[in-house]
C-alpha cells in the first residue's frame, strides 16, 4: 500500500516537472533578455553623438576611415587613403542628383528610412531567392559610416536603425547629404567625392560634368570593384541606369529645387 502511494506521488511529481521547467525557463529567457537590453542601451549612450556639434562645421572622419587607415598601416600594398572633405556648396547639382537618384531617390520623403523601397527590394530578393538587393537608405549609410562597422548582423543593424533615427530628428537633410558625400566610399581607398574627382580625372569635384558625375553615382554601391578606371561591364550598365533615372526624376526635382528658392 504504502510503495502504491509513494509510486502515484512521484507520478505526479514526474508529470508536473515539464511545466515547471518551462517556466523556469521562460523565467530566465526573460531575465537574459532585460539584461541584454540594459546592456544594450548603456553602449547606445556611449556612443551616442553630439548632435549639435555634427550639425554644423567640418565634417568628422568616419568610422570606415578610420578602419581603412588601421588596415593600411598593418598592409603597405593597400593604396593609400584618399579624403579631402568638401562644403556642399562646392559640389555640383549633378553630382548631388546622381547620387541621390542612384541610393536613395525618395531621400527628401522620407524620415530616415524608405519602407516603400525595403518592400520592393524584399519582393525582388524572394523573387530570385538570394540577397540581392538592400534597401539601406543615404541616412542609414551615412550613420553606418560614420558610427558604426560592415558587419551584417541584427545588432548592428539595430543600432544602425536607432542612431538613423535620432540624426534624423536633429540633422537637417542637406546636412545628411553633406556628411554623405563626404564619407562614402567611391573606390580602394577614396572615401568622398573630392577625392573620387581627383582619383578618377584628376580635377576638383567643381568641375565635374554631367557624364562624370553619373560615372560617380555608378560606382555605387560597389566601389572597389566597379569604377571609373575598372569600367567593368556592371559598371558601364550602372552608368546607364543612373542616367535614365537622372531623366526620370529630371523634373521632380526641378520642382523641388524650384520650391525651396520660393521658400516653401
Amino acid at each position: 500500500m504504502i510503495w502504491i502511494m509513494h509510486r502515484r506521488r512521484r507520478k505526479h511529481t514526474d508529470t508536473s516537472s515539464p511545466f515547471k521547467c518551462l517556466v523556469r525557463l521562460v523565467r530566465w529567457s526573460f531575465y537574459l533578455l532585460l539584461l541584454v537590453l540594459i546592456v544594450d542601451a548603456f553602449y547606445i549612450a556611449l556612443i551616442w553623438p553630439d548632435w549639435d556639434r555634427l550639425a554644423v562645421g567640418p565634417v568628422p572622419k568616419s568610422r570606415f576611415i578610420s578602419n581603412y587607415q588601421h588596415k593600411q598601416r598593418r598592409d603597405r600594398e593597400l593604396p593609400a587613403l584618399r579624403w579631402q572633405p568638401v562644403t556642399l556648396a562646392d559640389i555640383p547639382t549633378d553630382v548631388v542628383r546622381a547620387v541621390v537618384v542612384a541610393e536613395d531617390s525618395r531621400f527628401y520623403q522620407h524620415h530616415g528610412f524608405d519602407f516603400i523601397a525595403f518592400k520592393d527590394a524584399m519582393n525582388y530578393n524572394l523573387a530570385e531567392g538570394r540577397f540581392v538587393l538592400g534597401a539601406s537608405t543615404i541616412s542609414q549609410q551615412t550613420t553606418k559610416n560614420l558610427f558604426l562597422s560592415s558587419a551584417r548582423n541584427p545588432l548592428r543593424k539595430w543600432h544602425e536603425l536607432i542612431l538613423t533615427w535620432g540624426m534624423e530628428r536633429r540633422l537637417k537633410k542637406r546636412r545628411i547629404l553633406e556628411l554623405y558625400l563626404n564619407i562614402a566610399e567611391f573606390g580602394p581607398g577614396i572615401y568622398g567625392v573630392q577625392a573620387a574627382s581627383y582619383a578618377y580625372w584628376g580635377v576638383p569635384v567643381s568641375t565635374l560634368t554631367l557624364d562624370q558625375a553619373v560615372a560617380v553615382a555608378a560606382s555605387l554601391p560597389s566601389p572597389k570593384k566597379h569604377n571609373a578606371n575598372t569600367r567593368t561591364e556592371r559598371f558601364k550598365k550602372r552608368v546607364v541606369k543612373v542616367t535614365g533615372f537622372m531623366r526620370r526624376y529630371d523634373h521632380e526635382w526641378h520642382e523641388r529645387a524650384s520650391r525651396r528658392a520660393d521658400g516653401l
